[in-house]
């Protein structure tokens, strides 16, 4: 990404969240043209970043939705997605989201277990409706990723086993309130192997070919998302290579693909730009403080994630430092032992992929505000959220306030 930071930051201030739309548009392009041939939905993973900009960009682009909770589905209906191209999955629905949903008349809820597909059937008699389902298969594969985005193990809270499902359907296909239309795996985040994505295919299409056997008719093919992306020197899986995986695993099968990318999408569209507050050194550490936080980006504290971090427009011999935030934890940090020149107060750093669970993790902790978010399209920028005042914080407790 090519940006004016001190432009942006002198209009917009710090700590700032920036997005280069036309990487986005290139992004979907390249996977859509790698499915080409086939009947298939992109269904770009909300909570990778769920700026309504962002969605409302890949909604005119034909993009649908992948949706972890009823928050997510009103968001990206109001960014333009089409109700036909909206998937609803998670673990833990409540009853009013599965109402909610139902009443909406998505493409379909993706179920997660038996106890959840009696719940969906309960609440669809009661609203006299036809709920169309999936069923997330949990392929009991190694996705070889951070144990915290692995989802595919039976270890994982997602999904069921293989048996399990062919019961689930069976039981769907029976039910005058469900209507078992997709089946569904996904495996685990920032995946950078192909083999275990291969893997997961070819077991979920046999259960397929098991399902129509028994005139059970599954129309959607639902490979969920996780395609790795470059964070450091990563090798990641080409588009191409992973389209041709999963025709193979197919092949004889009449069904519309779908795929779920939010990471592969967003993540190097992204950047966090924080101003540099001042520099501590003590006999063993040095330290930069920046007016970013753990708050801002969570990734760092929570996954231990890297980030490239860079000094803009510094010069000088460089040593190694830890970037940290205001935060009041010992856990608040961007980056450990990254090498930066000498920096002095108001210098800015860029922090580089940080467009996919950035600023969609971001909370008040400490009473911080959320950053401003910002487009970049075209050669423009563009304000897509302002930065929260304390006000906006406090407003729906000021009237519970006791004098």
């Amino acid at each position: 990404m090519s940006i004016d930071t001190k432009a942006l930051v002198k209009k917009y201030g710090t700590p700032l969240y920036v997005y280069d739309f036309d990487y986005i548009e290139n992004r979907y392009t390249t996977l859509k043209e790698a499915f080409a041939g086939k009947k298939s939905m992109i269904n770009y993973a909300v909570k990778a970043n769920s700026n309504l900009s962002v969605i409302a960009h890949l909604a005119k682009l034909g993009a649908g939705a992948d949706c972890v909770s009823i928050g997510e589905v009103k968001r990206a209906l109001d960014a333009g997605i089409d109700r036909y191209k909206i998937i609803f999955s998670g673990v833990g629905k409540r009853d009013d989201e599965i109402r909610e949903a139902l009443q909406k008349d998505i493409l379909l809820l993706n179920l997660e277990s038996e106890a959840e597909m009696k719940r969906v059937e309960m609440i669809a008699k009661e609203l006299d409706k036809e709920a169309r389902i999936s069923i997330r298969v949990n392929p009991n594969i190694d996705p070889q990723t951070h144990p915290y985005i692995s989802t595919g193990l039976h270890e994982n809270k997602f999904g069921v086993e293989i048996n399990m499902a062919k019961r689930m359907y069976i039981y769907a296909n029976k039910s005058t309130h469900l209507n078992p239309v997709g089946i569904h795996f996904h495996i685990g985040s920032q995946l950078t192997k192909l083999d275990p994505i291969r893997e997961s295919c070819m077991i979920v299409a046999d259960l397929v070919r098991s399902l129509k056997a028994i005139k059970i008719d599954i129309k959607f093919f639902d490979v969920g998302g996780g395609i790795g992306v470059v964070y450091d020197k990563e090798k990641t899986i080409a588009p191409q290579a992973y389209a041709q995986a999963i025709f193979e695993s197919i092949k004889g099968l009449d069904l519309t693909l779908l795929c779920e990318p939010g990471r592969y999408m967003v993540a190097n569209a992204g950047a966090f730009l924080t101003r540099v507050l001042y520099e501590k050194v003590n006999d063993t550490k040095r330290f930069v403080i920046v007016d970013g936080a753990m708050n801002d980006l969570l990734r760092p504290s929570l996954y231990n994630a890297y980030h490239k971090i860079e000094a803009i427009g510094v010069e000088g011999e460089c040593s190694e430092a830890d970037v940290v935030g205001p935060v009041c934890e010992s856990g608040d940090f961007l980056g450990k032992a990254v090498s930066l020149p000498p920096l002095e107060h108001n210098d800015l750093l860029v922090v580089h992929s940080a467009g996919a669970y950035g600023f969609t993790m971001a909370s008040n902790y400490n009473t911080r505000p959320k950053s401003a978010e910002v487009a970049l399209q075209g050669g423009e920028d563009r304000l897509i959220r302002q930065r929260e005042s304390y006000e906006d914080q406090v407003r729906l407790e000021m009237d519970y306030l006791r004098p």
